[in-house]
């Protein structure tokens, strides 16, 4: 009992800061775009049911559609071909939606070469300084992209296809098999990099960390004011019996110095 009431006081005076990490929601959420020959993603609609009028005279609401994997949002294990035999985002523990961060920066590397891709040399360097990456952690990659709020900007596609930062596909394997992080989070539209398609395996994020019984974020912002280590996690997607991921909110508890 002492720890939680020590916890919202310290939530009360300010001591623990909240930050959200999550993206608004609307039409204008990027979404990723696959080849023509494949299913697609819908983007996020609201559709008024009543608004204070003859529909409902007291009370507004909406239905709202969109995919599992629009804006923030949580990849369960299912989501790939590697986990389908695993857990879909109901069924998820509720204790593996909180736990410590490690937040790696690149956004130097990334405004300088949007392709930039991240090896294990580099989490090792960040280990050298930082300590090792947090056990039942998140793995959050600061990479500058939140600022690309649009769908061309977020996508970053030309004639040779996306640019975007993302992990080396030995890099998501080592992550997924062998760091004793629960799941990686970023800051463009998927886990993976632009490029991703082209890699062995091809999108090895996906591959490696939902076949992995891990987990992927996507879309977070504000991980510019979130410290190197310290910060704790709390990502909360909606339990959708049978799905393969949910739009999510995420909040970091970061205490002030």
């Amino acid at each position: 009992m002492a720890a939680l009431v020590n916890f919202m006081t310290a939530l009360s005076d300010g001591a623990i800061h909240v930050i959200d990490l999550t993206a608004p929601l609307s039409h204008e959420t990027p979404i990723l775009e696959l080849p023509p020959e494949f299913g697609q993603t819908q983007r996020f609609e609201l559709e008024e049911i009543s608004r204070y009028d003859a529909r409902g005279p007291a009370w507004y609401w909406n239905n709202f559609h969109t995919g599992e994997h629009t804006g923030t949002h949580f990849d369960a294990p299912n989501h790939w071909a590697t986990g389908k035999d695993k857990d879909d985002i109901a069924s998820v523990p509720v204790a593996r939606l909180i736990g410590p961060a490690a937040v790696l920066d690149f956004s130097a590397q990334v405004a300088a070469d949007p392709d930039f891709l991240i090896e294990v040399d580099d989490v090792r360097a960040w280990e050298a300084e930082h300590g090792p990456l947090p056990a039942g952690g998140w793995l959050l990659v600061r990479t500058g992209w939140d600022a690309r709020s649009s769908q061309q900007d977020a996508i970053n596609a030309d004639d040779t296809g996306p640019h975007s930062p993302g992990l080396s596909a030995e890099c998501a394997r080592w992550v997924a098999q062998e760091s004793p992080v629960v799941g990686m989070g970023v800051e463009t539209v998927g886990t993976d990099a632009g490029a991703a398609h082209s890699f062995d395996p091809p999108f090895p994020c996906h591959s490696h960390l939902m076949g992995s019984d891990k987990y992927g974020l996507t879309q977070l912002r504000n991980l510019d004011l979130l410290p190197p280590t310290g910060a704790v996690v709390v990502a909360s997607p909606l339990p959708i019996v049978t799905g393969s991921g949910s739009p999510a909110r995420v909040l970091a508890l970061v205490e002030r110095a």
